[in-house]
Protein backbone atom coordinates (compact mmCIF):
# COMPACT_ATOMS: atom_id res chain seq x y z
CA UNK A 1 0.00 0.00 0.00
CA UNK A 2 1.53 3.52 -1.29
CA UNK A 3 2.14 5.87 1.35
CA UNK A 4 -0.81 8.25 0.15
CA UNK A 5 -3.34 5.53 0.74
CA UNK A 6 -2.02 4.86 4.23
CA UNK A 7 -2.41 8.59 4.97
CA UNK A 8 -6.00 8.89 3.84
CA UNK A 9 -6.76 5.48 5.78
CA UNK A 10 -5.43 6.91 8.73
CA UNK A 11 -7.28 10.71 8.58
CA UNK A 12 -10.77 8.32 7.78
CA UNK A 13 -9.99 6.15 10.74
CA UNK A 14 -9.26 9.77 13.39
CA UNK A 15 -12.24 11.31 11.44
CA UNK A 16 -14.53 8.65 12.26
CA UNK A 17 -13.07 8.38 16.08
CA UNK A 18 -13.48 12.10 16.29
CA UNK A 19 -17.12 11.69 15.01
CA UNK A 20 -17.35 8.66 17.71
CA UNK A 21 -16.11 11.27 20.30
CA UNK A 22 -18.16 13.99 19.41
CA UNK A 23 -21.32 11.79 18.97
CA UNK A 24 -20.81 10.43 22.57
CA UNK A 25 -19.97 14.04 23.84
CA UNK A 26 -23.14 15.95 22.29
CA UNK A 27 -25.18 12.83 23.77
CA UNK A 28 -23.54 13.24 27.32
CA UNK A 29 -24.52 17.34 27.11
CA UNK A 30 -27.70 17.62 24.79
CA UNK A 31 -29.16 13.98 25.04
CA UNK A 32 -32.67 13.89 26.86
CA UNK A 33 -31.80 12.15 30.63
CA UNK A 34 -34.81 13.05 32.92
CA UNK A 35 -37.72 10.30 32.53
CA UNK A 36 -40.24 11.35 34.17
CA UNK A 37 -41.97 15.16 34.89
CA UNK A 38 -41.74 15.87 38.74
CA UNK A 39 -40.13 18.22 41.43
CA UNK A 40 -36.47 18.14 42.89
CA UNK A 41 -36.52 19.55 46.63
CA UNK A 42 -32.77 20.11 47.21
CA UNK A 43 -32.04 20.69 50.86
CA UNK A 44 -30.08 23.61 52.61
CA UNK A 45 -26.27 22.57 52.62
CA UNK A 46 -27.11 20.13 50.64
CA UNK A 47 -23.67 17.95 48.94
CA UNK A 48 -23.30 17.12 45.41
CA UNK A 49 -23.32 13.29 46.76
CA UNK A 50 -26.71 14.06 48.47
CA UNK A 51 -28.13 15.86 45.29
CA UNK A 52 -27.26 13.28 43.05
CA UNK A 53 -28.83 10.58 45.29
CA UNK A 54 -32.01 12.60 45.25
CA UNK A 55 -31.59 12.74 41.41
CA UNK A 56 -31.15 9.49 40.55
CA UNK A 57 -34.58 8.36 40.52
CA UNK A 58 -35.05 10.92 37.41
CA UNK A 59 -32.14 10.38 35.54
CA UNK A 60 -31.75 7.15 32.42
CA UNK A 61 -27.82 7.74 33.31
CA UNK A 62 -26.36 9.47 35.91
CA UNK A 63 -23.11 8.87 34.90
CA UNK A 64 -23.66 11.44 32.39
CA UNK A 65 -25.25 13.67 34.48
CA UNK A 66 -22.28 13.62 37.13
CA UNK A 67 -19.86 13.82 33.86
CA UNK A 68 -21.37 17.34 32.32
CA UNK A 69 -21.92 18.42 36.39
CA UNK A 70 -18.26 18.38 36.43
CA UNK A 71 -17.65 20.37 33.49
CA UNK A 72 -19.99 23.15 34.69
CA UNK A 73 -18.73 23.37 38.16
CA UNK A 74 -22.29 22.73 39.68
CA UNK A 75 -20.42 20.68 42.54
CA UNK A 76 -19.21 23.82 44.04
CA UNK A 77 -22.42 26.27 42.96
CA UNK A 78 -25.45 23.88 44.56
CA UNK A 79 -28.66 26.23 45.85
CA UNK A 80 -30.81 24.34 47.67
CA UNK A 81 -35.05 24.79 46.83
CA UNK A 82 -37.67 23.09 44.93
CA UNK A 83 -37.09 22.59 40.98
CA UNK A 84 -39.28 21.20 38.14
CA UNK A 85 -37.69 18.85 36.16
CA UNK A 86 -39.36 18.55 32.64
CA UNK A 87 -39.48 14.31 30.81
CA UNK A 88 -37.01 14.80 28.31
CA UNK A 89 -34.92 17.30 29.64
CA UNK A 90 -30.86 17.22 28.79
CA UNK A 91 -27.96 17.52 31.51
CA UNK A 92 -26.93 20.73 29.93
CA UNK A 93 -30.74 21.89 30.93
CA UNK A 94 -30.85 20.16 33.99
CA UNK A 95 -27.09 21.28 35.14
CA UNK A 96 -28.04 25.06 34.02
CA UNK A 97 -31.85 25.17 36.41
CA UNK A 98 -30.07 23.56 38.65
CA UNK A 99 -26.71 26.12 38.93
CA UNK A 100 -29.35 28.97 38.36
CA UNK A 101 -31.49 28.84 41.19
CA UNK A 102 -34.44 29.23 39.82
CA UNK A 103 -36.76 27.37 41.69
CA UNK A 104 -40.71 27.14 41.62
CA UNK A 105 -42.48 29.06 44.31
CA UNK A 106 -44.42 26.63 46.38
CA UNK A 107 -47.84 27.79 47.66
CA UNK A 108 -48.27 27.77 51.20
CA UNK A 109 -51.85 28.23 52.64
CA UNK A 110 -53.19 27.85 56.34
CA UNK A 111 -56.57 28.40 57.79
CA UNK A 112 -58.03 28.72 61.22
CA UNK A 113 -55.39 27.53 63.42
CA UNK A 114 -56.39 27.68 67.17
CA UNK A 115 -52.18 27.56 68.66
CA UNK A 116 -48.80 28.97 67.57
CA UNK A 117 -47.81 25.47 67.40
CA UNK A 118 -50.70 24.39 65.23
CA UNK A 119 -49.53 27.02 62.61
CA UNK A 120 -45.75 25.86 63.05
CA UNK A 121 -47.08 22.57 62.48
CA UNK A 122 -48.89 23.06 59.68
CA UNK A 123 -46.39 25.28 57.64
CA UNK A 124 -43.58 22.85 58.54
CA UNK A 125 -45.45 20.63 55.82
CA UNK A 126 -45.26 22.92 53.19
CA UNK A 127 -41.64 24.50 53.63
CA UNK A 128 -38.25 23.59 54.78
CA UNK A 129 -38.10 24.74 57.91
CA UNK A 130 -39.68 22.33 60.62
CA UNK A 131 -41.86 23.39 63.05
CA UNK A 132 -39.43 23.98 66.11
CA UNK A 133 -37.73 26.37 64.42
CA UNK A 134 -40.13 28.50 62.46
CA UNK A 135 -42.44 28.55 66.67
CA UNK A 136 -38.73 30.06 68.13
CA UNK A 137 -38.75 32.55 65.13
CA UNK A 138 -42.39 33.49 66.23
CA UNK A 139 -41.61 33.76 69.60
CA UNK A 140 -38.57 35.20 69.59
CA UNK A 141 -38.59 37.94 71.70
CA UNK A 142 -36.61 40.41 69.75
CA UNK A 143 -38.64 40.36 67.06
CA UNK A 144 -41.88 40.65 69.80
CA UNK A 145 -40.72 43.41 71.22
CA UNK A 146 -39.49 45.10 67.60
CA UNK A 147 -43.24 45.09 66.68
CA UNK A 148 -45.09 45.35 69.36
CA UNK A 149 -46.56 42.42 69.82
CA UNK A 150 -46.55 39.39 72.74
CA UNK A 151 -46.46 35.72 72.67
CA UNK A 152 -50.51 35.75 73.47
CA UNK A 153 -51.52 38.23 70.47
CA UNK A 154 -48.70 37.40 67.64
CA UNK A 155 -50.90 34.74 66.54
CA UNK A 156 -52.97 37.69 64.92
CA UNK A 157 -50.39 38.99 62.18
CA UNK A 158 -51.23 35.51 60.17
CA UNK A 159 -54.49 35.88 57.84
CA UNK A 160 -54.89 33.15 56.63
CA UNK A 161 -54.98 32.60 52.76
CA UNK A 162 -52.17 31.30 50.55
CA UNK A 163 -48.70 32.78 50.26
CA UNK A 164 -45.95 32.19 47.42
CA UNK A 165 -42.76 31.53 49.14
CA UNK A 166 -40.01 29.64 48.21
CA UNK A 167 -39.35 26.03 49.72
CA UNK A 168 -36.31 26.48 50.82
CA UNK A 169 -37.18 30.00 53.11
CA UNK A 170 -35.76 30.19 56.42
CA UNK A 171 -38.01 30.41 59.18
CA UNK A 172 -36.52 33.75 59.86
CA UNK A 173 -37.62 34.98 56.75
CA UNK A 174 -41.07 33.18 56.84
CA UNK A 175 -42.04 35.10 59.64
CA UNK A 176 -40.69 38.56 58.42
CA UNK A 177 -42.89 38.20 55.90
CA UNK A 178 -45.50 38.30 57.30
CA UNK A 179 -45.28 41.60 58.76
CA UNK A 180 -45.45 43.28 55.68
CA UNK A 181 -48.30 41.54 54.52
CA UNK A 182 -50.29 42.51 57.91
CA UNK A 183 -49.43 45.44 56.56
CA UNK A 184 -50.49 45.01 53.46
CA UNK A 185 -53.62 43.39 54.58
CA UNK A 186 -54.58 46.59 56.89
CA UNK A 187 -55.12 48.77 54.00
CA UNK A 188 -56.79 52.27 54.60
CA UNK A 189 -60.31 51.48 54.55
CA UNK A 190 -59.69 48.54 56.72
CA UNK A 191 -57.67 51.11 59.01
CA UNK A 192 -60.86 53.90 58.69
CA UNK A 193 -63.30 51.27 59.31
CA UNK A 194 -61.42 50.28 62.63
CA UNK A 195 -61.20 53.87 63.75
CA UNK A 196 -64.50 54.46 63.09
CA UNK A 197 -65.20 51.74 65.67
CA UNK A 198 -62.41 52.93 67.97
CA UNK A 199 -60.39 49.87 68.16
CA UNK A 200 -56.83 48.62 67.16
CA UNK A 201 -56.18 46.20 65.09
CA UNK A 202 -55.58 43.74 67.20
CA UNK A 203 -59.32 44.56 69.14
CA UNK A 204 -60.85 44.17 65.54
CA UNK A 205 -58.62 40.49 65.21
CA UNK A 206 -59.36 40.07 69.27
CA UNK A 207 -63.47 40.44 68.33
CA UNK A 208 -63.21 38.89 65.02
CA UNK A 209 -61.51 35.56 66.73
CA UNK A 210 -64.82 35.06 68.87
CA UNK A 211 -67.04 35.57 65.94
CA UNK A 212 -65.20 33.17 64.08
CA UNK A 213 -65.69 30.69 66.97
CA UNK A 214 -69.10 31.47 67.46
CA UNK A 215 -70.12 30.70 63.92
CA UNK A 216 -68.49 28.92 61.23
CA UNK A 217 -71.60 30.09 58.99
CA UNK A 218 -69.74 33.33 56.95
CA UNK A 219 -72.79 34.62 55.98
CA UNK A 220 -74.25 34.78 59.69
CA UNK A 221 -70.93 36.69 60.94
CA UNK A 222 -71.67 40.15 60.45
CA UNK A 223 -75.09 39.68 62.49
CA UNK A 224 -72.97 37.49 65.70
CA UNK A 225 -70.84 40.86 65.11
CA UNK A 226 -73.23 43.34 65.61
CA UNK A 227 -74.37 41.58 68.60
CA UNK A 228 -71.42 42.14 69.95
CA UNK A 229 -70.72 45.37 69.43
CA UNK A 230 -74.56 46.08 70.62
CA UNK A 231 -73.50 44.93 74.18
CA UNK A 232 -69.70 46.29 73.78
CA UNK A 233 -71.74 49.73 73.15
CA UNK A 234 -74.20 49.76 76.12
CA UNK A 235 -71.40 48.28 78.51
CA UNK A 236 -73.00 44.87 78.88
CA UNK A 237 -70.31 42.06 78.96
CA UNK A 238 -69.96 40.35 76.08
CA UNK A 239 -70.98 36.85 77.49
CA UNK A 240 -68.97 35.05 75.03
CA UNK A 241 -69.18 31.20 75.68
CA UNK A 242 -65.95 30.35 73.12
CA UNK A 243 -64.38 32.62 75.23
CA UNK A 244 -64.98 30.22 78.32
CA UNK A 245 -63.62 27.72 76.24
CA UNK A 246 -60.59 28.92 75.47
CA UNK A 247 -59.97 29.82 79.06
CA UNK A 248 -60.88 26.28 80.26
CA UNK A 249 -58.06 25.16 77.57
CA UNK A 250 -55.55 27.37 79.22
CA UNK A 251 -56.36 25.78 82.44
CA UNK A 252 -57.14 22.11 81.75
CA UNK A 253 -55.21 21.84 78.07
CA UNK A 254 -54.96 22.50 74.65
CA UNK A 255 -56.65 18.75 73.88
CA UNK A 256 -59.61 19.19 75.68
CA UNK A 257 -62.66 19.55 74.05
CA UNK A 258 -65.99 21.05 75.14
CA UNK A 259 -69.27 20.61 73.40
CA UNK A 260 -71.28 22.39 76.00
CA UNK A 261 -70.35 25.51 78.07
CA UNK A 262 -72.04 24.47 81.87
CA UNK A 263 -73.39 27.12 84.37
CA UNK A 264 -70.25 26.94 86.59
CA UNK A 265 -67.94 27.56 83.48
CA UNK A 266 -69.02 30.77 83.62
CA UNK A 267 -67.42 31.55 86.74
CA UNK A 268 -63.59 30.66 86.03
CA UNK A 269 -60.67 32.99 86.87
CA UNK A 270 -59.78 34.03 84.19
CA UNK A 271 -59.10 37.64 82.38
CA UNK A 272 -60.80 35.36 78.87
CA UNK A 273 -64.14 34.80 80.81
CA UNK A 274 -66.10 37.65 79.37
CA UNK A 275 -69.22 36.89 81.37
CA UNK A 276 -67.29 38.40 84.44
CA UNK A 277 -64.98 40.92 82.52
CA UNK A 278 -66.52 43.74 80.81
CA UNK A 279 -65.17 44.82 76.90
CA UNK A 280 -62.93 42.66 74.94
CA UNK A 281 -60.51 40.08 76.51
CA UNK A 282 -56.85 40.68 76.46
CA UNK A 283 -55.72 39.03 73.14
CA UNK A 284 -57.43 36.88 70.54
CA UNK A 285 -58.83 33.88 71.16
CA UNK A 286 -58.14 32.15 67.97
CA UNK A 287 -56.69 32.85 64.32
CA UNK A 288 -59.83 34.56 62.28
CA UNK A 289 -60.22 34.25 58.95
CA UNK A 290 -60.44 36.96 56.45
CA UNK A 291 -64.32 36.91 56.19
CA UNK A 292 -64.42 36.83 60.29
CA UNK A 293 -62.08 40.40 60.33
CA UNK A 294 -64.42 42.04 57.67
CA UNK A 295 -67.60 40.71 59.49
CA UNK A 296 -66.81 43.07 62.50
CA UNK A 297 -65.25 46.25 59.93
CA UNK A 298 -68.74 45.79 57.82
CA UNK A 299 -71.20 44.92 61.03
CA UNK A 300 -74.88 44.12 60.31
CA UNK A 301 -76.54 46.96 62.04
CA UNK A 302 -80.01 45.16 64.28
CA UNK A 303 -81.25 45.64 67.62
CA UNK A 304 -80.33 41.96 68.58
CA UNK A 305 -78.26 41.55 71.89
CA UNK A 306 -79.03 37.73 72.87
CA UNK A 307 -78.51 34.95 71.17
CA UNK A 308 -78.52 31.20 70.91
CA UNK A 309 -77.47 27.90 68.78
CA UNK A 310 -80.70 26.93 66.81
CA UNK A 311 -82.29 23.61 66.82
CA UNK A 312 -84.00 23.73 63.80
CA UNK A 313 -81.43 25.30 61.38
CA UNK A 314 -78.13 23.45 62.51
CA UNK A 315 -75.09 25.34 62.70
CA UNK A 316 -76.89 28.95 62.92
CA UNK A 317 -78.40 30.79 65.99
CA UNK A 318 -81.86 31.95 66.77
CA UNK A 319 -81.30 35.95 67.53
CA UNK A 320 -83.53 38.02 70.21
CA UNK A 321 -83.88 41.75 71.36
CA UNK A 322 -85.21 40.77 74.69
CA UNK A 323 -84.61 38.38 77.49
CA UNK A 324 -87.70 36.91 77.48
CA UNK A 325 -87.42 35.52 73.90
CA UNK A 326 -84.02 34.70 74.29
CA UNK A 327 -85.07 32.53 77.38
CA UNK A 328 -87.60 30.54 75.16
CA UNK A 329 -84.87 29.99 72.33
CA UNK A 330 -82.49 28.83 75.18
CA UNK A 331 -84.79 26.32 76.44
CA UNK A 332 -85.39 25.24 73.06
CA UNK A 333 -81.48 24.50 72.60
CA UNK A 334 -81.34 22.71 76.31
CA UNK A 335 -83.96 20.11 75.45
CA UNK A 336 -82.11 19.47 72.27
CA UNK A 337 -79.04 18.86 73.62
CA UNK A 338 -79.47 16.66 76.13
CA UNK A 339 -81.38 14.51 73.93
CA UNK A 340 -78.24 14.43 72.33
CA UNK A 341 -76.88 12.64 75.59
CA UNK A 342 -74.24 15.48 75.53
CA UNK A 343 -73.09 16.50 78.81
CA UNK A 344 -69.73 17.87 78.61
Amino acid sequence: MSIKKIIVVVVLLIGAVGVSIGYSYYNKIYKGNISENGFLYIPSNATFDETTALLKTFLKDSDSFNWVAEQKNYPNKIKAGKYKLTKGMSNNELVNLLRSGNQTPVKVSFNNQDTLEKLSGRIAEQIEADSVAILKAITDPSFLEKHELTKANVLGIFVPNSYEFFWNTSAQKFRDRFIKEFDTFWNADRIAKAKKLNFTKHEVITLASIVQKETAQASERPLVAGLYLNRIRDGWPLGADPTIIFALKQKYGQDKVYKRVLNKDLKIDSPYNTYTNRGLPPTLISMPDISSIDAVLNDKRHDYYYMCASVTKLGYHEFAKTLEQHNVNANKYHRWISKQGIKR
